[in-house]
């Protein structure tokens, strides 16, 4: 195992959502999102903001475990329900470990608005494999 872990680097789509990392961990990996500018037609919040929110956060911790081996993540499967909408405000998303093995890393994701009702819950897959190029 290496002690050199890799740090969430934001991807252009995740600036665009305005996507703000509070805590990375292999374990777990916290964000946030504003509703406004992520909204459909209706006013709500899109339901593929929730996706992409929940794949950022949970494919990131999956990118930190596999780092510590030398290794990077792709994912392989990706899955959200959306229980609630939300109009306004800040949603906060959490990806907790499922499953952290040396193949593959699964993560629970819950996406919360700022009362802490639940908005949506997921579930993300990455397998790990060796880099193409150096990991960093």
């Amino acid at each position: 195992m290496s002690d050199t872990r890799w740090r969430i680097v934001p991807g252009d789509l995740d600036r665009k959502l305005g996507i703000t990392v509070l805590d990375e961990s292999p374990d777990r990996v916290v964000a946030t999102m504003p509703v406004a500018g992520n909204t459909q037609s209706l006013g709500r919040l899109h339901g593929g903001a929730s996706a992409a929110l929940a794949e950022a956060i949970g494919s990131w911790a999956a990118m930190i475990h596999a780092s510590t081996m030398g290794r990077v993540c792709v994912g392989v499967d990706l899955n959200i329900t959306h229980h609630r909408g939300a109009r306004a405000g800040l949603v906060t998303g959490t990806a907790t470990a499922l499953h952290r093995g040396r193949r593959m890393a699964t993560y629970d994701i819950r996406i919360e608005d700022e009362e802490g009702a639940l908005l949506a819950t997921g579930r993300i897959s990455n397998l790990l494999v060796d880099p193409d190029g150096p990991v960093g």
